[in-house]
């Protein structure tokens, strides 16, 4: 079976160098010929002088070098090359490619600048800003980390009046001829937003639908202080603090676990991708949601967060930065703790997802100001406001699913051999999006297959066109 480390070829040809490129800028992998789809050795011609031609074209357009072996099955001759990772980027005539899961992906602008940082060990907050200079940071942010990482233990009190020129020192901020780095400006800066985009963070209340924008706010400033000013925000303006008394003492306390919306909210700030557009939360009347550009890491899926896993930070020195001051963890326990606080709240654990090439956390609400509505009888049971929010939710969601399918079935009408990956370009959206479509286009017998997953094409049953 092919996956995310082989891929089978009934022949060769010069163009699946790419997939060698691709094996070698991801995990490595095995690129067999003379294997069909369906892991069938049906042979290969001349298998002796291809095990020289491939190695030489391997070296001289990929500058790796691949071990190429003869195998034989069945009195057929068929060919495995095997291609280890590589620690520095590789390109195939001037382009890069990553295998990622059955694809073969083409990197280019944004995802090319990070997986070229990446293999250079290197982050994007751990580049230097040539214009940038120390007056330019907020000595306020400053005196606020050292505050923060002092009560949290992770600092010496002897270093509260610390200079400027060391804390950044100590927290690898500037490079050896003293040039601020990328997360320099965005921890300290006041005003982070006259050197980069997207460092805001987008407040928005909605009630029925994302069209029923009721008021918004935006977050700026240095990206260290930024979830103290949204949880000041949210308790102003956008959240409820139920009171209620011990004895005569008079209690405010937020709708939500507050330890655990800090740390959601610090994971967003500290993880996000700032290349990408800012920060947005979406208010509810029952739910909030939270989304930051930038993907899970490889190694974390929406599936295995929970369980125990290695901390994979994107920003490395926004990381060490948000640990030092007490906001976050080193130990990839961040999910669980924001589960469990909200479990002991009473409240539904958070989910989470990919969405939009980024991540969407969501959580629920215990809004005392919409009350649900209480059953008129047995038999007429009113709804409540949460529930007819989530129908006018599924009434979009409905909506946008018919356009995508229609999108789907009018690609298959002008090319019956397209592959899913093409569509996803072409419409703009996910992979996986386009493959449940298609998964529940077929399952109402809308399309149906023909032929192997490769070499077959796709067919339009005309009687379901009505």
């Amino acid at each position: 079976m092919e996956s995310q480390n082989i891929e089978y070829k009934q022949s060769w040809k010069d163009e699946y160098l790419k997939w060698v490129c691709g094996f070698a800028n991801a995990q490595g992998g095995k690129l067999y010929i003379g294997i069909d789809d369906r892991g069938n050795v049906c042979g290969v011609e001349n298998a002796h002088r291809l095990s020289e031609d491939i190695p030489n074209k391997i070296v001289a357009l990929l500058g790796v070098v691949a071990d190429v072996n003869i195998l034989n099955r069945d009195g057929k001759d068929y060919m495995e090359i095997e291609v280890v990772p590589s620690n520095v980027p590789i390109s195939y005539k001037g382009k890069y490619y990553y295998r990622s899961g059955c694809t073969m992906q083409e990197l280019n602008g944004t995802s090319l600048q990070q997986f070229v940082l990446k293999k250079m060990g290197r982050s994007w907050d751990d580049m230097v800003h040539e214009r940038a200079t120390v007056d330019g940071l907020d000595r306020d942010a400053i005196d606020f980390f050292l505050r923060k990482g002092i009560q949290a233990g992770r600092i010496d009190p002897s270093e509260a009046n610390a200079s400027t020129a060391t804390v950044l020192q100590n927290l690898n901020l500037v490079d050896d001829e003293g040039h601020l780095k990328n997360a320099a400006l965005l921890l300290f800066c006041k005003k982070p937003g006259r050197y980069f985009t997207g460092t805001e963070f987008k407040i928005g209340r909605f009630h029925s639908n994302i069209a029923d924008l009721v008021s918004q706010e935006m977050i700026e400033g240095s990206i260290i202080q930024m979830a103290d000013r949204v949880v000041r925000m949210l308790k102003d303006k956008f959240l409820t603090m139920p009171i209620h008394y011990e004895g005569l003492q008079r209690i405010e306390t937020l709708e939500v676990p507050e330890d655990a919306l800090r740390e959601i909210l610090y994971n967003a700030i500290c993880h996000k991708d700032y290349l990408g557009p800012q920060i947005q939360m979406r208010v509810w009347d029952h739910h909030v949601e939270i989304w930051n550009d930038g993907e899970l890491p490889n190694q974390i899926t929406p599936e295995n967060i929970e369980k125990v896993h290695a901390s994979y930070p994107r920003n490395k020195n926004l990381a060490f930065a948000f640990y030092k001051a007490g906001f976050i963890e080193s130990w990839g326990r961040g999910w669980k703790k924001i589960c469990d606080g909200f479990v002991a709240a009473g409240l539904p654990k958070p989910t989470i997802e990919s969405k939009q090439g980024g991540v969407l956390v969501t959580f629920q609400r215990n809004n005392v100001n919409i009350p649900k509505q209480k059953p008129i009888d047995a038999q007429n049971v009113a709804e409540s406001a949460q529930e007819n929010s989530q129908k006018t939710q599924q009434k979009t969601q409905q909506k946008t699913q018919q356009k995508t399918q229609q999108k789907i079935l009018n690609l298959i009408k002008r090319n019956p051999n397209i592959t899913t990956q093409e569509m996803s370009d072409l419409i703009g959206i996910d992979r996986s999006n386009v493959w449940r479509n298609m998964k529940m286009m077929q399952q109402q017998g809308i399309i149906r297959r023909v032929g192997p997953d490769k070499g077959g094409h796709w067919e339009i049953i005309e009687q379901s066109n009505k």
